[in-house]
């Protein structure tokens, strides 16, 4: 389980506020491992978990986005629904962590209840805000599965 480090900083007014912010490491365990790690064992809950309550989850290549829980909720009910066997992997991450984002080229593979497979070569740009996702862009090499 990965323990976000917690750093003080101070804003415009000299007020200090705590804010949580991830190493490097962290970032990319947040993305590959709780989240994919858990989209692929179709864990609702600890993909929820990944996200703020506001999360913003947009589809780039079909200029669609999920807005909220109930949304994002939804967007993976109907993948687990739809889907036998879910798979992400071969990443290739890039982590900042002044900038708290992260983005990963990788390898989806998909097979339904009938046997039909599918394979994608997607790219995701995740905006991380005190430990969870704020922002996703998701960029797809095929059609939308994340309706």
């Amino acid at each position: 389980m990965m323990r976000p480090i917690t750093h003080s900083l101070t804003d415009n007014n000299n007020q200090e506020s705590d804010m949580t912010r991830l190493t490097r490491e962290q970032l990319t365990e947040l993305a590959t491992l709780s989240y994919f790690g858990n989209v692929d064992k179709k864990n609702m809950q600890q993909v929820l978990d990944c996200c703020h309550e506001d999360v913003e989850f947009t589809i780039q290549t079909d200029n669609l986005t999920h807005s909220g829980h109930v949304g994002v909720r939804k967007m993976f009910e109907n993948l687990f629904s739809g889907y036998e066997e879910i798979w992400h992997g071969d990443f290739e991450v890039a982590a900042d962590e002044t900038t708290q984002t992260v983005c990963a080229r990788f390898n989806v593979y998909l097979k339904d209840y009938q046997g039909n497979e599918t394979r994608l070569r997607n790219c995701n740009f995740w905006y991380v805000e005190e430990g969870k996702f704020r922002r996703v862009f998701v960029f797809m090499s095929g059609e939308n599965v994340l309706r």
